[in-house]
């Protein structure tokens, strides 16, 4: 007799995957921590088959659960697209996002995805830059709505978020007892102000190891531990960690992750982006404390 596989355990399954874990992935669904496990070990038990590796800190694939993912994936979002299809309303247009470089994986990929199944004949033009830049882009009416990370929280805009800043470097790295301090921060990096304020109030001598726009150019001086860098907790990339300075370098201010929308705006269609957005990133409220790297098995879709 053939077995079906539970569509909503599937999601379950996946979000944990793409998250990094069950908390983070219970704040996207709107459900439990016990009921997104429940979901799991159902899947799990109805399969035969142990799909998670839960021995390590963070939670791994199984070879078969690496198998099931790709079929997850797949029917999901062929759900997913005939749900969006045949009950979509008739929106059609496009709509203009912008969000800085540093807050996108492993979260907007997830936004993106959710949107055009609800609205497969709205396109969205995403646009990746820096904070600074995306501002001046949304008050020159070239962006309908912006995500930021700023210090506090501009007229007219919504926080999402407070996340903390904290020091990162390369995995078992030795750069950060060096003085000057070198550190990396790229040449619009909004927190580049801040953290040498509080380097300066520390008394902690710094030099800037590189000057560059580029951040990959930062992940690379930062992952080759020449330098130190500062990010926003939750959001390091692969071959970065956070600093165990055990109180060497000062302490980092928190930022607000911030959403503005354009006047007038469209709709319901920016009303159901925004409340993606705010779903999103509004789970960093309950999970700051749980940091993961933002490139690994909990990465970009």
């Amino acid at each position: 007799m053939p077995r079906n596989l539970d569509l909503t355990a599937l999601r379950s399954f996946v979000t944990v995957v793409d998250s990094g874990g069950v908390t983070r992935a219970a704040g996207l669904l709107h459900l439990t921590q016990s009921a997104v496990s429940m979901q799991l070990k159902r899947l799990e038990e109805g399969l035969g088959l142990r799909l998670l590796d839960r021995s390590a800190r963070q939670i791994g694939l199984t070879g078969e659960g690496e198998q099931l993912l790709s079929y997850a994936r797949r029917m999901l979002a062929l759900n997913d697209e005939a749900v969006g299809r045949l009950t979509a309303s008739d929106y059609e247009g496009e709509i203009t996002l912008g969000v800085p470089h540093d807050i996108v994986p492993g979260y907007i990929p997830q936004v993106l995805k959710r949107f055009a199944a609800d609205f497969p004949r709205m396109r969205v033009n995403f646009l990746s830059s820096n904070t600074r830049a995306l501002l001046q882009q949304f008050d020159r009416g070239e962006v309908d709505m912006i995500v930021t990370t700023e210090e506090g929280c501009g007229a007219g805009g919504e926080t999402l978020a407070e996340v903390p800043l904290v020091w990162v470097g390369a995995p078992g790295g030795r750069v950060w007892k060096e003085r000057p301090l070198p550190i990396a921060l790229e040449t619009q990096c909004i927190f580049r102000p801040s953290v040498q304020r509080r380097l300066d109030a520390a008394g902690i001598a710094w030099l800037m190891r590189v000057e560059t726009g580029s951040t990959r150019t930062v992940e690379a001086t930062v992952s080759a531990d020449l330098a130190v860098h500062a990010m926003l907790s939750g959001f390091w990339v692969q071959g970065t960690e956070p600093v165990d300075h055990g109180g060497a370098l000062p302490d980092l201010k928190a930022y607000s992750i911030n959403l503005y929308r354009g006047p007038g705006g469209l709709g319901e269609v920016e009303q159901a982006l925004a409340g993606y957005l705010r779903d999103t990133y509004g789970a960093l409220m309950q999970t700051a404390a749980q940091p993961r790297p933002s490139r690994s098995i909990a990465a970009i879709g």
